[in-house]
């Protein structure tokens, strides 16, 4: 018995770096298939790419029990009859990387002959599907509780408008929503970015002891309206906005911005309407009503 193939092991590679996006489904997976949990727990900081070269190369350092642990991998990736994580960014990446994984490991002969049952496949695919699924609950409740904290904390505001650009990135991330972090053009600051529904949105977040004015909104719709016709705008105020002010932003000749407050985040954090859902909800307010901030909490009110 010998060392994977360099292909083989580039392919493995590439399959938990785009078939997998939470690392606790990667490491069910790989201690199923006899890697120590240790030796996962060595390089779990690092990114899913890492970890997967750093622990082949250990295996290669235990010699042939090493060696048919990676054969072990090997035959466990290419069991699986779907992407075993559904957080990840991209399905058909994914499904690519897999299917070149299952070429390559054909080719070598190199997955085992054993016939796995119809039975055994679905008990360690449903492993890494509750895997997956305890490791977003906990992301969810570490975001709730990084948002408690910063809620009841007397620290700078502006290091308080960090932690909620952090928080909001996160959020989208954790919903399957594309997002890019803060970043600068050569005239703006940009708070987000995300596409929902084949739109592109701006997100402007703000943690600030006083509302924002017809001018903060006023500047931000600027912002928007230098894009693409396509693009629409988030603002997301915690402490809320002046009934005037949203009053003054629906009587401009154009209405491209939703208003987020506080306790529509606090809503979505805690589990009583989804991110979707809430951005289902306040698009169409928008649309057919012309209602830019309508407060999630009216979803529960008749």
């Amino acid at each position: 018995m010998a060392q994977l193939p360099f292909e083989v092991r580039e392919a493995v590679v590439a399959v938990f770096g785009k078939a997998f996006w939470l690392k606790d489904p990667m490491k069910g997976l790989l201690t199923s298939a006899g890697v120590p949990a240790e030796m996962f727990d060595r390089y779990a900081d690092e990114s899913k790419f890492k970890i997967a070269r750093h622990i082949l190369s250990d295996l290669d350092a235990m010699g042939e029990d090493g060696w048919l642990i990676q054969r072990r991998i090997v035959t466990e990736l290419c069991a699986l009859r779907g992407v075993p994580d559904p957080s990840v960014p991209s399905q058909d990446e994914a499904v690519t990387a897999m299917r070149a994984l299952k070429e390559l490991a054909l080719a070598h002969q190199l997955a085992s002959d054993e016939a796995r049952s119809t039975n055994q496949q679905r008990v360690a695919e449903a492993k890494i599907r509750q895997a997956a699924l305890l490791a977003r609950q906990e992301k969810v409740q570490q975001l709730r509780r990084d948002f408690y904290a910063m809620a009841s904390a007397n620290d700078d505001p502006q290091d308080r408008g960090y932690g909620l650009e952090d928080l909001l990135a996160d959020l989208f991330e954790l919903n399957e929503i594309g997002y890019r972090r803060p970043y600068r053009t050569p005239t703006e600051q940009i708070d987000g970015h995300f596409n929902f529904k084949g739109f592109d949105y701006l997100v402007e977040a703000r943690w600030r002891s006083v509302r924002p004015t017809s001018a903060d909104l006023g500047a931000f719709k600027s912002k928007i309206d230098n894009k693409l016709s396509s693009t629409r705008g988030i603002f997301v105020a915690i402490i809320g906005f002046r009934s005037e002010v949203v009053l003054a932003a629906t009587q401009g000749s154009s209405s491209n911005i939703l208003l987020v407050d506080g306790e529509d985040l606090t809503l979505i954090l805690e589990g009583h309407v989804s991110l979707t859902d809430a951005l289902d909800l306040k698009v169409q307010k928008a649309a057919q009503e012309g209602i830019l901030f309508f407060p999630l909490r009216d979803r529960f009110s008749g």
